[in-house]
């Protein structure tokens, strides 16, 4: 431990450094955290006699990089509001039984396809099915879309695929840890995530009065304490009854975006947002072993072309079904193809099971492609759709001319 602040002093100059390359080159930033944090991680190979490997202060960056998922979800949070989700509710229910339906059909049959057994195939549609909410989040924030009309589609979507993870996860481990799943086990997972979101959505309607009258505190040092302890005690409280911890965050940044205290919390909230971001990126790519990801190369890229697809799909459907344009409903299938923290969950459940080992270099290269591919299609997603809708005409131009909130940009 003699040298962790130098380490963490190296991270963040590390971090700055892919920042500045990443601005000079005019590309997405999060494939440049994520690959640095590969070449200096702790299962990075050592090169000459100097060893510049994060071995000591890999623990402390991982928990700084939990702490930009719940900013990063947080101030997502804070731009939406619970009264837009609400109004959104059948179409968010529906889309995001569309798009998990869609995405775990095809997980099992690419696993099928691979011929690999059969626990070895539901671990395979766990990695497959759910996208990166600090990703998507990451990506949302830094391109200005949280207005955009399709947003809504897309936070509802983390949010329902959060449930159906909290189901999966008591489901895949106990057929894979002990060899049995208890069913009333998995029916109250799901039943406490459900009342957990509920519970924040119905608060945010009724608690905004106290809301205000709480929040009213001129030192900001003890209006940041407040804050921060609210934040980071809802989603610790939303992980122990296994509510990701980064959905508890988002669903606190929805609650407090209805009160008046709104502007100021952002205005807090955003050095902290963009640092531990960072973090969050540098800390996945120091997960990963490059050493192994070679011998999964073809069954990544076949994972690949299928979430693609899949996430296409289900996007234009689900946002077909809550009356989107076919741009926005593009956009939906573009940005949450991002796959991440959820994914390595599901790889890391199959090695405690003593799985195929191919599993986690599956995971590892299957997650750093769609991490790298996801925010350059969702960034270039005017130009995709264009060229999608030559190949597949897509677009009902006299029914969408009709509606004037098709006249947002949802580029």
């Amino acid at each position: 431990m003699d040298h962790i602040v130098l380490e963490v002093g190296l991270a963040i100059s590390l971090i700055a450094i892919a920042g500045l390359l990443s601005a000079k080159l005019r590309f997405s930033v999060i494939p440049f955290y994520i690959l640095v944090g590969m070449a200096v991680g702790p299962h990075a190979p050592k090169i000459g006699f100097f060893d510049f490997r994060f071995i000591e202060s890999a623990p402390l960056i991982e928990f700084m990089g939990r702490l930009g998922v719940l900013f990063l979800l947080f101030y997502l949070g804070l731009e939406f509001s619970v009264g837009r989700l609400i109004k959104s509710g059948k179409s968010i229910a529906v889309g995001g039984t569309i798009y998990i339906a869609i995405n775990f059909t095809l997980g099992l049959l690419l696993g099928w396809m691979l011929a690999l057994p059969v626990k070895e195939i539901l671990v395979v549609a766990g990695i497959t099915t759910i996208s990166s909410s600090a990703i998507v989040a990451k990506v949302l924030v830094d391109l200005k879309r949280t207005a955009n009309p399709e947003t809504e589609m897309i936070l509802g979507i983390i949010m329902f695929e959060d449930v159906f993870l909290a189901v999966y996860i008591s489901i895949l481990s106990g057929l894979v840890l002990s060899g049995a799943s208890s069913l009333g086990g998995v029916l109250l997972s799901a039943l406490m995530a459900l009342g957990f979101m509920l519970f924040f959505i119905i608060l945010g309607r009724k608690a905004v009065p106290f809301l205000n009258r709480a929040l009213n505190i001129r030192s900001n040092e003890l209006f940041a304490l407040v804050i921060f302890g609210t934040l980071f005690l809802i989603a610790g409280i939303g992980e122990t009854i296994h509510v990701a911890e980064a959905i508890g965050a988002l669903l606190t940044g929805l609650v407090l975006a209805e009160t008046e205290h709104m502007k100021r919390i952002e205005h807090l909230i955003l050095p902290f947002r963009d640092f531990f971001g960072a973090v969050f990126f540098f800390s996945f790519g120091l997960s990963i072993d490059p050493l192994t990801l070679g011998g999964a190369v073809w069954y990544s890229l076949a994972a690949v072309v299928v979430t693609l697809i899949g996430n296409f799909i289900a996007g234009m459907l689900a946002g077909k079904y809550a009356g989107l344009s076919s741009k926005a409903s593009a956009n939906i299938g573009l940005t949450i193809v991002s796959r991440g923290e959820f994914s390595i969950i599901m790889a890391n459940i199959g090695k405690a099971g003593g799985l195929l080992a191919i599993l986690q270099p599956f995971a590892a290269l299957y997650v750093l492609i769609l991490a790298i591919l996801g925010p350059l299609l969702t960034k270039e997603s005017k130009w995709v759709y264009t060229m999608l809708n030559r190949i597949i005409p897509l677009e009902n131009t006299k029914k969408e001319q009709k509606t004037p909130a098709r006249q947002i940009d949802e580029s």
